[in-house]
C-alpha cells in the first residue's frame, strides 16, 4: 500500500506555500499540514500567487498530491461558545477563502468548547455556525477533529461528531479528522483499533474519515488532557500506532504527525517518518535528532 505520511509544517510570509512544500520534502514526507497564519490571532499575510505557482510546480515534480494536503483552521475559532460564535463564523469564512485561493480542499477544524452553556447547546451552536459557513458553492471539505474531552470540548465521542454532521445542511462537505492522541485521551482503546474502526463506521461512516493525526500520548487512556508525545514514547505505543498507520481500511488517507519538538527546538518528523517507513522503533530517537540538528 502507498503510505501517505507527512507532518505539521510552517507557513512563513516569505515563501508561504512553497516553503511548506520544501520543509515537508526535507522530512521525507509526501504530504503536510499547515496553518495559513498564526493560529492564535487574526493576522494574515496576502497570498503571493507566484509562490503558489512555484509550490505547485514543485509538488508536480515530486509527485506530491494536492488532494492530500491539509490546512488546519486557527484554534481561536470556537463555534460552540455563543459569545464567540459570530466572530468564529466570520473568521472561518475568511479562512476558507484563503484555503480555496491556495487550491487546498481540506481544512481541519476543532468543533469548539461549550463555555458557559451546556454541551448540547454547544453542539447546536456548532451546527448553526457550520450552516452559516457552508453552502452549495463551498469547495472545501471541513474535517471536524476528534477531541480529547478537555474542559468543555465538544466532539470527544463519535456520537457527538455524528450529531454535528447530521445537523449540517450540506453535510457532504463535512468530514472527520481522527487524532490518535485525542481519542486515546477521550477513552478509546487503540490496542483494539479494529473495534474502534467498526464503531466509527457504524456511527459516522468510514467514507467521512478524511485525515488522521498520528500522535502518541503523554497520558493514560481516558485522562481527557490532550498532551502529544513522540511516536513510541507515550502510552499508546509504537506497535499500536504502526497498526493504525498501515491499516488496510485506511489506505489513501493522509496521516499527519503533530508530535512535539525535541527540547522544544528540533523537529522530529524526518526521523519519525523514517522509523514509520522502516516499521522499526527507534529507541535512540531523541539522541539521533539532537545529533542531526546540532
Amino acid at each position: 500500500m502507498e503510505l501517505i505520511i507527512g507532518a505539521h509544517v510552517s507557513y512563513k510570509k516569505e515563501e508561504q506555500l512553497l516553503g511548506c512544500v520544501k520543509e515537508a520534502l526535507s522530512y521525507g514526507a509526501n504530504t503536510f499540514m499547515f496553518y495559513t497564519g498564526a493560529p492564535q490571532n487574526t493576522m494574515r499575510t496576502e497570498i503571493k500567487e507566484e509562490k503558489v505557482k512555484e509550490a505547485y510546480a514543485l509538488l508536480k515534480k515530486e509527485n506530491m498530491q494536492v488532494k492530500d494536503i491539509i490546512i488546519h483552521a486557527p484554534y481561536i475559532i470556537n463555534l460552540a461558545n455563543p459569545k464567540t460564535a459570530e466572530f468564529a463564523v466570520s473568521f472561518l469564512k475568511e479562512e476558507i477563502k484563503r484555503v480555496e485561493k491556495l487550491g487546498i480542499t481540506k481544512i481541519v477544524l476543532h468543533p469548539g468548547s461549550h463555555v458557559g452553556v451546556t454541551k448540547e447547546e454547544g453542539i447546536q451552536n456548532i451546527i448553526r455556525g457550520l450552516n452559516q459557513v457552508i453552502d452549495r458553492t463551498t469547495k472545501v471539505m471541513i474535517c471536524l477533529e476528534t477531541m480529547a474531552g478537555k474542559g468543555t470540548e465538544c466532539g470527544s465521542t463519535f456520537e457527538e461528531l455524528k450529531q454535528i454532521v447530521d445537523g449540517v445542511n450540506y453535510n457532504e462537505k463535512v468530514g472527520v479528522c481522527l487524532d490518535t492522541c485525542h481519542i486515546h485521551d477521550a477513552g478509546y482503546d487503540l490496542s483494539n483499533f479494529d473495534e474502534i474502526l467498526l464503531h466509527f463506521d457504524k456511527i459516522i461512516g468510514l467514507s467521512k474519515l478524511q485525515c488522521i493525526h498520528i500522535n502518541d500520548s503523554k497520558n493514560e487512556r481516558s485522562s481527557h488532557k490532550d498532551r502529544h508525545e513522540n511516536i513510541g514514547y507515550g502510552t499508546i505505543g509504537f506497535s499500536n500506532l504502526l497498526a493504525i498507520i498501515y491499516h488496510s481500511k485506511l489506505e489513501g488517507i493522509p496521516k499527519i504527525l503533530e508530535t512535539p519538538y525535541v527540547d522544544k527546538e528540533f523537529p522530529p518528523y524526518k526521523f519519525e517518518i523514517e522509523e514509520i517507513r522502516a516499521k522499526t522503533y527507534n529507541e535512540n530517537l531523541y539522541e539521533d535528532i539532537k545529533s542531526f540538528y546540532k
